[in-house]
């Protein structure tokens, strides 16, 4: 990573140039942790995203696992059928 023209702190703007080793060092680390967050900001979002996903699709289970039971239920028992009259 390379230091910019100018970086600013606290508002205050600071010629690269004029900066010492310790403070180029401590910037590049800004710079490093920075870079690190954001990737790890794009893999919360993406997590956040699948976990979304897969709560939907648990909602749509037990929508469909509700239905399923509701199917299955046992009928209820006909009324035994009166015999046919023989012909005798």
């Amino acid at each position: 990573m390379s230091l910019p023209q100018y970086i600013t702190i606290n508002g205050t703007s600071y010629a690269s140039e004029n900066l010492n080793e310790a403070a180029k060092t401590q910037f590049l680390n800004v710079q490093a942790v920075d870079a690190e967050l954001a990737r790890l900001q794009q893999q919360v979002a993406i997590a956040q995203t699948a976990r979304n996903t897969y709560v939907a699709a648990l909602i749509e289970a037990v929508k469909g696992k509700g239905q399923d039971a509701e199917a299955e239920k046992p009928k209820k028992p006909r009324a035994p059928r009166k015999p046919k009259a023989s012909a005798a």
